[in-house]
């Protein structure tokens, strides 16, 4: 889903680009399709996870359910929108590689993280939340065949031997960051919930676009 979500935004970018509209506004109204698409679940739970972590282990869950947006997570929004927006300037060229499979690895990591975290949320039980999770291998089977079908894909149209060496490397990378921020969330929260999925998603992609945005 990630990647389609990422291809539609980067038509967008490419018909306002090319239609006079600036580089800028184009990118402005790239990350605002992203958010109008999700419905800004994702934004929301990187808010309310960073109030969480920052409210102290005793009151964390509490925060994250609490409907109001504290300082640390308007920071957050703030900051990590600054570095979407850098990036997507950065690799306008080649945001039609690049940003869909930013997204795919966003989605992806919640694969690691509801393998290997239990449920928590304040005041809730854990019973049903894994009922119908089929393991790690099953769940991701879908998603590890898309990601051989484009690597392939890679492999036949990548002519330079460098950019291909980097497109591996970014490929590892995106296996990296996929498992060890959800493990490093998983690790502050004390297990998984909506929030810290949706943070988990806003945080890798925003990792692989600075990481992208570097090599590429």
């Amino acid at each position: 889903m990630g990647f389609f979500i990422g291809t539609i935004q980067s038509y967008i970018f490419i018909f306002l680009s090319v239609n006079s509209w600036s580089i800028y506004a184009s990118t402005l109204i790239c990350l605002a399709s992203g958010y109008l698409i999700t419905g800004g679940l994702h934004i929301d739970g990187l808010m309310d996870t960073f109030d969480g972590i920052f409210a102290g282990k005793k009151k964390r869950l509490k925060a994250m359910k609490d409907s109001k947006v504290g300082s640390f997570g308007v920071q957050s929004l703030f900051f990590i929108t600054l570095i979407q927006i850098a990036c997507i300037l950065k690799i306008q060229n080649q945001i039609i590689i690049v940003l869909p499979i930013c997204l795919f690895w966003g989605r992806f990591s919640n694969l690691f993280f509801i393998e290997k975290f239990k449920y928590r949320s304040y005041k809730k039980k854990s019973i049903s939340h894994k009922q119908f999770w089929n393991g790690f291998k099953k769940e991701s089977l879908i998603s590890i065949v898309f990601l051989l079908i484009f690597i392939a894909y890679q492999f036949v149209s990548i002519t330079s031997q460098a950019i291909l060496i980097k497109f591996l490397f970014l490929i590892l990378i995106g296996i990296f960051f996929s498992y060890s921020i959800p493990n490093i969330l998983g690790n502050k929260i004390g297990g998984f919930n909506g929030d810290a999925c949706g943070a988990s998603v806003v945080l890798v992609e925003t990792t692989m676009l600075f990481m992208n945005a570097i090599l590429l």
